[in-house]
């Protein structure tokens, strides 16, 4: 098949290995053209476009069978959101509209859920967040539900959970540097997912055989939502350092901020899709982040 990823970063290019692994023609689309050399080092083609910018995006070669957009608001607020996701995607399905496809496929986030009970939350649970960038997002969903007559093909958004890997994993990295705080009695529930993962279920999402028209929601999360305090507990014991201090109430203050307590799970994917995850639970993910690290 001919694929084409926009956005083709952290996940995107990940997503581009695995493909052409598998043998197709791979091109990885990002907005400045000194990403070439990255992109041809891991066999994809490299094309220049933004999916913000409608003209761009008319510049770019027809005869795509896959396409992915697994581009970042790089942490922006809802403005940002509201140009990279929204307005990117109304883009996007105006140049497949005129184009065609046969499947297309969008990174999304477990944020458009705000759940605080604690439950298991799946593709049919109430999508009301709490946060203006979730608002965006679920809008952002709407453009494709919305266009699903217009979409003869599958479309797969993908609510992804907090993604690590190779040099990521936010609580991770805050706990390699020293800065990690456990808040209250740590019981905050964490939804997450290896970054091979996230791209694994596209991949397979792109490949499964008989998916119906139009769009449909999954979550992209491993099989284990853990607390914060197991996080670090397993962390402190698995590296043989200190557990982190509690936070301040001035620090538990503000990661309160758009909190959630939810345990999002991913048997629509599993079961639809067909997708088994290489790291099923963090301590999977991470073992093999740490025994792969450099020693000092």
């Amino acid at each position: 098949m001919r694929a084409v990823i926009f956005g083709c970063g952290y996940v995107g290019l990940e997503l581009g290995r695995q493909l052409v692994a598998a043998g197709h023609e791979v091109f990885g689309v990002r907005r400045h053209p000194e990403a070439a050399a990255e992109l041809v080092a891991d066999g994809l083609v490299p094309l220049v476009a933004d999916v913000a910018d409608a003209a761009s995006l008319a510049a770019l070669p027809d005869g795509f069978d896959w396409v992915v957009n697994t581009v970042s608001s790089a942490k922006g607020d809802a403005s940002v959101y509201r140009q990279v996701y929204l307005n990117g995607n109304r883009n996007l399905l105006a140049w497949l509209t005129e184009r065609g496809c046969r499947r297309y496929a969008y990174t999304s986030s477990t944020s458009v859920y705000a759940q605080q009970d604690g439950g298991i939350v799946t593709e049919d649970s109430p999508t009301e967040p709490r946060t203006e960038t979730g608002r965006v997002l679920v809008e952002t969903e709407r453009v494709w539900f919305d266009a699903h007559q217009a979409t003869p093909w599958p479309a797969g958004i993908f609510r992804v959970a907090g993604i690590y890997g190779p040099g990521r994993g936010h609580l991770y990295q805050q706990f390699l540097r020293g800065e990690a705080r456990i808040t209250g009695a740590g019981n905050r529930l964490i939804n997450m997912i290896h970054r091979d993962d996230v791209a694994g279920a596209v991949a397979a999402f792109l490949s499964a055989p008989d998916l119906p028209r139009g769009p449909r929601t999954f979550n992209a999360v491993d099989d284990e939502p853990i607390t914060q305090l197991e996080f670090f507990q397993w962390l402190s014991a698995r590296m043989n350092r200190p557990m982190p201090p509690r936070a301040s109430d001035a620090e538990a203050a503000a990661n309160k901020r758009g909190q959630t307590q939810k345990r999002v799970g991913n048997q629509r994917l599993r079961t639809e899709v067909g997708w088994v995850p290489r790291f099923p639970t963090f301590r999977a993910g991470y073992e093999a982040l740490i025994g792969s690290a450099p020693r000092d």
